[in-house]
């Protein structure tokens, strides 16, 4: 071989492991369509090996949905440049890529010899984006609830013979026990499915927006004001969720009483009344009761709209839900993110089973979220990916459990084992409860005096203990 050869296979080797360390894909073709270069990045992008494509016609190798239309060919055969290209094929596998393309003819004494495209692979972003919006327009059904715990059935079966009426409904339950998706559930199984379902967090808006988007505004009522329906017309045939209502003023809770009463709804500055058909159901995250005590609820409005109260558990009385729960997420977040999670450390297991939950199901899903961001090409999700606050409490009763001078098994099976320490806690406020109960031969009245509660604080509990 001559040097002038040797020095041309040198460079031929050096120009091939540097288009492979770009981060962009670079494919070029020659005047007749045929791939002469193409580098370790593109290769990635369209799942292909480069053996696959070196030398070939890109129309043998590649399916472009528009009659054969692709961004290199178009740039090969016009002569026009793209940039900024976004371009949707499929190799020869089938598999879908989505790429942005700057593309350029390559012109030598004034004739098209061949073309270069660089590209940038967005096919994971156009995914995430179609699970966002796909989850923007979920809507869930008494299917869509996932759990077997015996609590959570009861409600649900509650939730389903209320769904047939037109009756108000007042769903009580701490953040994130999921009440939005039983009031969505009992809207999809109500005679009113065909029509609208809206929901409003009464807590998001200042008070002076809120009783507009309510009962709607005529046109001059306050500077920028129009001719608009608010939720309650906006509602009609269909379902309105008032979501924290004892967020709400009690003067707006008396405007929703009397609207709920007489069925009609005046808006802002109007004169007249105008009748509506809406189902009103609502949601509170505390004891309606001590809402009603505290005056953050008025009774009359309670006592209107709890014609059913449902009450949901909270994660951390709902037996054998959390890992259900956990491995609906991990599949949701495997494919939201392109991720093989497959299952919890034995750690991490306990930590769940044994955790309170004060956020619930929203507490889980953000956790399993957040320590998903975390994993690289793991299979199991461990204690280092959990979020630090919990990571440091894991610690924290390594450390105290380290420290103790005894061990567990002096203490009888039955208490070590039966739960933690808030279901110990709950197990005996009920049986406190109803000894007392017992005692006092049924009578609701003595019996929460001796119990230092107020009578419909009683009858809440045993409500929601459904005795």
């Amino acid at each position: 071989m001559t040097r002038d050869g040797q020095e041309e296979d040198t460079w031929k080797i050096f120009y091939e492991f540097f288009v492979d360390q770009l981060d962009e894909g670079i494919h070029v073709v020659d005047r007749h369509g045929r791939t002469l270069i193409y580098n370790q990045k593109m290769a990635i992008i369209e799942a292909m090996s480069k053996e696959d494509v070196l030398n070939k016609d890109v129309l043998d190798v590649f399916t472009f949905p528009k009659e054969g239309y692709s961004t290199l060919l178009h740039a090969l055969y016009t002569g026009q440049a793209t940039q900024n290209s976004k371009q949707v094929y499929y190799n020869v596998k089938g598999h879908e890529i989505t790429t942005i393309n700057n593309t350029v003819p390559f012109v030598i004494a004034g004739e098209i010899v061949g073309a270069v495209e660089i590209a940038r692979d967005i096919t994971k972003i156009e995914r995430i984006q179609e699970n966002i919006w796909r989850r923007n327009e979920l809507r869930y059904t008494f299917e869509s609830v996932i759990g077997s715990s015996k609590s959570l059935i009861d409600v649900i079966d509650q939730a389903k013979r209320a769904a047939r009426t037109n009756s108000s409904i007042l769903i009580v339950g701490e953040t994130g026990t999921g009440k939005e998706m039983i009031a969505q559930s009992i809207h999809h199984a109500s005679p009113r499915s065909a029509g609208p379902f809206i929901s409003q967090n009464c807590a998001a808006l200042p008070e002076s927006l809120i009783e507009g988007i309510l009962f709607g505004t005529c046109e001059g009522v306050f500077p920028g004001a129009m001719d608009r329906p608010g939720l309650l017309e906006q509602g009609d045939h269909g379902t309105l969720l008032l979501d924290e209502l004892h967020s709400l003023s009690l003067p707006l809770q008396a405007k929703l009483l009397r609207v709920i009463q007489e069925r009609t709804v005046r808006r802002l500055g109007d004169t007249k009344n105008r009748i509506i058909d809406v189902r009103i159901l609502a949601t509170i995250s505390e004891d309606p009761f001590d809402a009603v005590t505290a005056g953050r609820l008025r009774k009359d409005l309670y006592y209107r709209l709890s014609v059913v109260t449902l009450f949901l558990p909270p994660l951390r009385e709902r037996e054998g839900d959390i890992s259900l729960l956990t491995a609906y997420f991990l599949d949701k977040y495997n494919d939201l993110f392109h991720l093989h999670v497959q299952s919890l450390s034995d750690d991490v297991t306990r930590y769940f089973e044994t955790h309170l939950w004060p956020g619930n199901i929203r507490e889980l899903q953000h956790t399993i979220e957040g320590a998903m961001n975390l994993v690289s090409d793991h299979s199991q999700l461990d204690i280092v990916h959990l979020p630090f606050h919990m990571r440091r409490k894991v610690n924290m009763l390594d450390e105290t459990s380290a420290a103790l001078p005894f061990q567990s098994a002096r203490y009888p099976t039955s208490i070590v084992n039966v739960g933690n320490l808030h279901t110990h806690l709950v197990h005996f406020e009920r049986t406190y409860v109803l000894k007392t109960l017992e005692k006092n031969n049924g009578n609701i009245s003595l019996t929460a005096r001796e119990l230092g509660i107020s009578r419909q604080s009683l009858q809440y509990r045993l409500r929601k203990w459904t005795l």
